[in-house]
């Protein structure tokens, strides 16, 4: 949809286009809509109605219940089955009514109106429930004696093992997790169950003011309640800090605030100022409400879906094959001794109840040989949390070339109160001193406590700035028409993702902070920011049949060609390159950065193409991780890196297709329409077989670092179809 020259159309985390000019949020996902009408009780009074309800698809369910996740913590190896059989299913009801009164008078022309949204939905959702075994990011050890060739480096049963390597190939883990729930909460495939309520409503009033023949004024306000999510059977949890000490609450009420003042003003204006020229400005706000899938860390979390994690010990390797049954899990108790879950019925469960987490992990560790705690893995929303706002000005001038029309514009948007996950308790491996909420003996082992605490929070931030041009038309005297666009544009942020992972094109993305106490360092470019970008369509009728020589040529042969070419240049994607190795005592989240001591030239230019940092094995030669420093912390008494998020670009994009389209029609109708039109397509997709290289390798202590393996297109495709149109 395109509304205007304000903003364009945005999206909300519903999945609905809004108009940036404060009518009614369009519907912009499959629905079935029982009902709209239109009456009107005057020639200048018109009221529209519309009610309706919005049934969505199931989303991804689990593909696998057998196999477990193998996953590589500092990055060096690529995951098998990472996705470890995650259950992700969503059923959505949406149910839809508004109201618009439009009152024309004079010069003005107002609109009114007020909108409906209630979300019923209802959610399964639990990360490796068949089972994780995490190699690297922290300590394994050996599950067997392990020789050396010189007898110098022998390691023994129970000893330290030297690098994720070793661990991997003797089957020795550095953690194992899963996603389970214990009776009488559903498991398998339903686990993590949540039925969803959430509602929306609008009001506003907007005016279209011609205030002179050439110039119009559209101004207006909009009103936006979103109530926050709430689980109809109360399955929630979180986190709740009291006096300063941390606690973990069944039932938080309430999950995180209503935000009242959702008021979003917009104006536009825009002035003809010739027959041939337009010059228009504008600015608004857009409020966006939190993404219905973040539920999950409300409703997602112990003691619903539990996800239980027994780490590796001196002595007391993990083996792999080890598991926990949903029989094996404790019974949640109160701080006072009693069930949380008396009759394991959810709904009775008093508002605010603390969980002895302290207690769950202790009979948790009991499950393991060595009785070690490992704190839990907890996740919420934060009770500050609520809607995020989107800022919109441009400016631009549009202006008729003859058959064409160029367009200039200034496009400006900021956004703050965006959704991340914060660990204010740090990350995986924390030592003492670094997570405030664990307890650790004076050896430095985990004796109680919380472990992660993973929490939604709206402290995410970005802006985007772009100069955007653009040309289309009808060139004249039979030429082909033309789309050309040019982007020249900066987005900045501090976090392009709730989540991480390792992106399509070969590099690992994340979205966390390499200090999770501290954001400001992150900000950089977008992962998804590029610099320049240039797109060209043309479409050229040939003509066939008015070319002299091809007279005597049936007109079933030379009439309906058509060339098609689309064209499109973008320079490379920012990346990050990451250390591998946990750098301080805050933790492992595979974030850590290292030094910055030389500079390469980037460039697939080179006779090896794929080394794209062009010193091969030596590539990370330019980088120096901070580890074994005086003042270090954590297991290798290491620092945070100074090399700074996205500082490096991948390489540009080219893509060039073509199609020659020939459409005959056959027969004639009696209204002297054809009858039939056979249409004959030959396209050729990356016309001349570019290698679009993707992202190289950017874990510093992996295998192939700075390496590309892998492309960001497609070789020359080429297709030819026949399509008989009736």
């Amino acid at each position: 949809m395109n509304f205007n020259n304000l903003t364009g159309p945005t999206t909300n985390p519903d999945q609905t286009a809004i108009d940036p000019t404060f009518g009614i949020t369009y519907i912009d996902r499959q629905r079935n809509v029982m009902g709209r009408w239109t009456h009107t009780s005057s020639p200048r009074l018109i009221f529209e109605s519309l009610i309706g309800i919005t049934r969505s698809t199931p989303g991804f369910p689990t593909p696998n219940q057998v196999d477990p996740a193998v996953k590589f913590n500092d990055g060096t190896y690529e995951a098998f089955n990472s996705a470890g059989g995650s259950v992700m299913q969503a059923y959505g009801n949406l149910f839809h009514g508004s109201e618009q009164v439009t009152w024309i008078h004079g010069n003005h022309n107002v609109k009114v109106g007020a909108e409906a949204r209630l979300n019923r939905d209802t959610t399964y959702f639990g990360t490796s429930p068949n089972g994780e075994y995490d190699f690297g990011g922290g300590s394994a050890y050996s599950t067997e004696f392990i020789p050396s060739a010189s007898g110098m480096h022998d390691v023994h049963h129970g000893e330290l093992l030297p690098d994720t390597l070793s661990g991997f190939l003797s089957g020795s883990p550095a953690a194992y997790t899963v996603a389970i729930a214990a009776p009488p909460f559903s498991d398998g495939p339903h686990i993590g169950p949540a039925a969803i309520n959430r509602s929306g409503y609008t009001g506003y009033i907007q005016d279209i003011w011609k205030v002179t023949p050439r110039f119009t004024l559209d101004y207006g306000v909009r009103w936006e309640l979103y109530t926050p999510i709430t689980e109809r059977a109360k399955r929630t949890s979180g986190f709740l800090r009291i006096d300063g000490k941390q606690n973990f609450l069944v039932n938080p009420q309430p999950g995180y605030r209503t935000d009242w003042k959702g008021w979003a003003p917009r104006v536009q204006a825009a002035w003809q100022a010739t027959s041939k020229m337009q010059i228009h400005a504008g600015a608004g706000i857009t409020i966006i409400p939190p993404n219905i899938w973040q539920d999950n860390f409300l409703t997602g979390s112990t003691p619903f879906a539990v996800y239980p994690r027994l780490v590796a010990a001196p002595g007391a390797p993990v083996e792999y094959g080890f598991t926990i049954t949903p029989d094996q899990l404790p019974t949640p108790y109160t701080t006072s001794g009693q069930k949380i879950f008396e009759d394991g019925d959810p709904k009775k469960v008093p508002a605010n109840t603390v969980m002895d987490v302290d207690r769950y992990e202790k009979e948790l560790a009991a499950l393991g040989e060595s009785d070690v705690v490992s704190a839990l893995n907890l996740s919420g929303i934060d009770r500050s949390f609520g809607n995020a706002r989107l800022y919109t000005w441009t400016a631009g001038i549009e202006r008729r070339l003859g058959n064409l029309t160029g367009n200039i514009n200034y496009v400006a948007t900021a956004s703050n109160h965006l959704p991340r996950i914060s660990f204010p308790n740090a990350y995986p491996y924390a030592s003492p001193g670094f997570a405030p909420d664990t307890e650790f003996n004076e050896s430095g082992a985990v004796i109680g406590g919380f472990g992660v605490e993973n929490v939604i929070t709206g402290t995410a931030h970005s802006s985007y700035h772009a100069l955007q041009a653009s040309l289309s038309g009808q060139v004249q005297h039979g030429g082909p028409g033309v789309q050309a666009s040019y982007t020249w544009g900066k987005s900045i942020d501090d976090t392009s993702q709730v989540f991480g992972g390792t992106g399509s094109t070969g590099a690992v993305v994340q979205g966390f902070p390499q200090d999770p106490y501290d954001t400001h360092p992150e900000k950089g470019p977008s992962a998804f920011d590029v610099t320049n970008s240039f797109a060209m369509s043309l479409a050229q009728d040939l003509h066939g049949e008015d070319i002299g020589f091809l007279h005597s040529v049936s007109r079933k042969v030379t009439a309906g060609w058509e060339l098609l070419s689309i064209s499109s240049i973008s320079s490379g994607s920012p990346f990050t390159v990451y250390s591998g190795v946990q750098q301080t005592g805050y933790g492992s989240n595979g974030v850590d950065r290292p030094d910055q001591i030389g500079k390469p030239v980037l460039s697939t230019a080179r006779e090896n193409r794929q080394d794209y940092f062009g010193r091969g094995e030596e590539n990370p030669s330019f980088f120096s991780i901070p580890v074994n420093i005086p003042g270090g912390s954590g297991p290798n008494e290491g620092r945070f890196g100074t090399l700074g998020r996205n500082t490096f670009r991948g390489p540009a994009y080219y893509d060039y297709d073509f199609a020659m389209i020939k459409d005959t029609p056959f027969g004639e109708r009696k209204s002297g329409l054809e009858l039939v039109d056979l249409q004959f397509r030959a396209e050729f997709f990356n016309l001349f077989n570019i290698v679009n290289m993707g992202l190289p390798s950017n874990i510093l202590n992996g295998s192939g670092f700075g390496q590309i393996s892998k492309t960001a297109g497609t070789s020359r495709q080429i297709q030819f179809s026949l399509k008989l149109i009736y």
